[in-house]
């Protein structure tokens, strides 16, 4: 579907979730890379660690990991890939010398030699260099040790808060993690989950949401929730208010109703009626000047942009880009033409490629010190990238 959708459009960014269940380091860097090609670098992952038992199970483990383990095995996971998109590969390897037959040059493609705790790899990366070497990386977590993990890897954060100020208390807890990591906390780009139900008036756009929340069931809420959270919510009374509760899951979304606002406390019946209609997040309802006046809100708080889910397709999104968008770019809130150049590119404007002191390009920076430095090997307690002197 991304190669196909990557064809027919231009400047559209393909981000798509990937646990590090799923597949090995060594075969979804390949992957990567082949749609970074495919695309021409508007590639992006959003790295998660799975929340479900039965997800484990069908990856062939008894059970899920520790959900503290599992960022872990991400930290090793992520570590192993970047030294495959980063490190085994110069810049200038390809030749495509059709009359010499020599498609890249041999001393200028290096194996990545990886021991670690969850992840053992010896060999080269088996892609060429492609447009943004790193895809752009999207990462979403509210615990304490997941947001550690986005601080250190993410560019961008999708963040689940009820109102705009629970959004601005996390976005200020990443970005200061970040810099106690030695980032730029202002190389992290924070979007809000938001539905939108909008109208040509208040009271259209109130009807459409009680239409769409008739259609909601309680039990359907609650079930949909306890998967994401790992908590059965049907052994609570439906007035009963919800408290934290350590979870295996997606810490997140308990995390958003009780820690991350603790002015309200929610109950079942509360939690049913909003998962019943906007999943994770909340749903604005109004007109397309009173969505951009809530948009204004959760920006002032210290959000960079918003990541729609939608009620109907594609009704949803065709109201949105009909109504609301025209008043955006004409508050000056909305971009009227894309940014050339890769999906890095787009966000940042700094270039393809991934800047120190990211870990990605502080691998990559090692391995051009070791290289231009004589060709010896690079090694740690868990790697070695090897160099031709080195072999």
């Amino acid at each position: 579907l991304i190669p196909a959708m990557a064809y027919a459009t231009e400047h559209i960014g393909f981000g798509f979730t990937s646990s590090i269940l799923q597949n090995h380091p060594f075969t979804f860097a390949r992957l990567i890379s082949t749609l970074d090609h495919l695309t021409k670098g508007r590639v992006a992952w959003n790295i998660v660690t799975s929340y479900l038992e039965s997800a484990g199970r069908n990856y062939g483990h008894t059970g899920l990991a520790d959900h503290d383990d599992r960022y872990d095995m991400a930290d090793e996971y992520c570590d192993v890939c970047y030294k495959l998109w980063e490190t085994s590969w110069e810049d200038d390897a390809v030749l495509k010398d059709v009359e010499r037959r020599i498609y890249a040059d041999p001393a200028k493609v290096h194996d990545v030699i990886h021991e670690g705790k969850h992840y053992k790899v010896e060999g080269c990366h088996l892609a060429e260099p492609s447009p943004q070497r790193t895809p752009v990386l999207f990462q979403a977590g509210a615990s304490e040790r997941g947001r550690e993990f986005a601080a250190q890897h993410a560019e961008a954060v999708f963040v689940i808060g009820s109102k705009p100020e629970v959004d601005g208390q996390y976005i200020r807890e990443i970005r200061k993690i970040a810099r106690q990591n030695g980032r730029n906390p202002e190389d992290i780009l924070c979007f809000a989950y938001m539905k939108v139900i909008t109208g040509e008036t208040e009271a259209a756009a109130n009807r459409k949401y009680e239409e769409y929340f008739e259609q909601c069931s309680y039990d359907g809420g609650l079930a949909l929730l306890s998967g994401w959270s790992g908590i059965d919510f049907g052994q609570f009374e439906p007035d009963q208010p919800l408290e934290y509760i350590e979870t295996n899951a997606i810490r997140t979304l308990v995390h958003s109703f009780t820690e991350g606002d603790p002015h309200r406390k929610w109950t079942m019946r509360d939690l049913a009626r909003y998962v019943g209609i906007g999943g994770a997040g909340p749903v604005l309802v109004g007109t397309p000047e009173s969505i951009a006046d809530q948009f204004e809100d959760w920006i002032a708080a210290g959000v960079d942009g918003f990541n729609l889910a939608y009620a109907t397709t594609p009704g949803s999104f065709e109201e949105f880009v009909d109504g609301v968008v025209p008043v955006l770019q004409k508050r000056g809130r909305m971009q009227k033409e894309y940014q050339e150049g890769t999906l890095r590119d787009k966000l940042y404007g700094k270039g393809p490629r991934l800047s120190v002191p990211h870990p990605a390009a502080l691998h990559r920076q090692a391995f051009l010190g070791t290289v231009n430095g004589g060709g010896q090997s690079l090694s740690s307690s868990s790697e070695t990238v090897s160099t031709p002197a080195a072999k």
